[in-house]
């Protein structure tokens, strides 16, 4: 189902060794390689002198020692975190300390309810707070950097991307990556947010984006659109399933999911609820109850 995308498996950043990878961006990747973060999470230095840095990652001594050594002799004014997850934003109070910086983001992660759980090994970073709250549209700048803020709800309630104005270039955290599709894991994560916000990407200009692991997507808007069209796919697939009979997430998984990593077959059953959810709200699909990973799913 993912072989009409043209992704790049491609990677060249070694673990905590810093790159410079566009105009004014320096690129460090932590050394967590796994089924969810492909070779590691990617950190981002923007600018010379004065400089932000965007995702400093995971709560790891060797990458916080490195994102700290790359920026010796400047300042650091800003931190910018795409989202919440725990791959992303827990050395966020260690680089805070070490440099004074001002952290930004969309908003905290969103509350647990009672009898949710965190899934996933990338699960939620429920300690982080952001110094700013930034709404859609707002704009960050620095010594010789504009960042536009862009929500783009989907993976989390609480994802945010960043344009480089100067670069024409965007930060696309897990939104939209080279290597692979993005999990959408309810509830934090929506398939209908998800879809929204990649039709809001596929209508700007930015023809690279520097993504929260993996190479960088060329060719940007054409990429969202093979991406767009992938979920249409596996949308298509699961009502298809379901037209030869109601069926649990598990059943629906194995006829979709062909040759699938062993790893992430609760990431596939979670991106399968995810679809759910969209299709019971629409009334294309119904179940006895609200959508869940133990229900049964019948056409309407």
């Amino acid at each position: 189902m993912s072989d009409d995308i043209p992704f790049d498996k491609s990677f060249g950043l070694k673990p905590d060794r810093v790159r410079e990878i566009a105009p004014r961006v320096r690129a460090i990747a932590a050394d967590n390689p796994g089924p969810f973060t492909f070779k590691g999470t990617v950190s981002y230095i923007v600018g010379r002198g004065q400089v932000a840095i965007v995702d400093p990652g995971p709560d790891d001594a060797a990458h916080v020692a490195a994102l700290l050594d790359a920026v010796r002799g400047e300042t650091v004014t800003h931190i910018l975190v795409t989202h919440t997850h725990r791959d992303h934003s827990p050395a966020v109070p260690k680089v805070k300390a070490a440099t004074g910086a001002t952290v930004f983001a969309h908003r905290p992660s969103r509350p647990l309810h009672t009898g949710e759980l965190h899934r996933l090994d990338a699960s939620a970073d429920m300690d982080f707070r952001p110094d700013v709250s930034l709404p859609d549209g707002e704009v960050v700048s620095g010594n010789g950097w504009t960042l536009e803020a862009v929500a783009t709800p989907g993976h989390t309630a609480n994802h945010m991307v960043f344009a480089f104005k100067e670069a024409d270039l965007l930060f696309a955290g897990d939104h939209v990556m080279a290597w692979s599709t993005t999990i959408v894991a309810p509830p934090d994560g929506a398939m209908s947010d998800y879809m929204a916000s990649l039709h809001k990407l596929a209508a700007r200009s930015e023809p690279i984006y520097l993504p929260g692991h993996g190479a960088p997507v060329r060719q940007a808007p054409r990429y969202v659109q093979f991406l767009i069209r992938h979920r249409q796919g596996r949308e298509a697939s699961i009502l298809h399933r379901l037209g030869k009979g109601a069926a649990d997430i598990p059943t629906i998984v194995k006829a979709v999911y062909i040759g699938l990593d062993p790893r992430l077959i609760g990431a596939a059953g979670l991106s399968v609820l995810a679809h759910l959810e969209e299709l019971v709200a629409r009334g294309t699909v119904v179940t006895d109850g609200i959508p869940s990973i133990a229900g049964i799913y019948r056409l309407a």
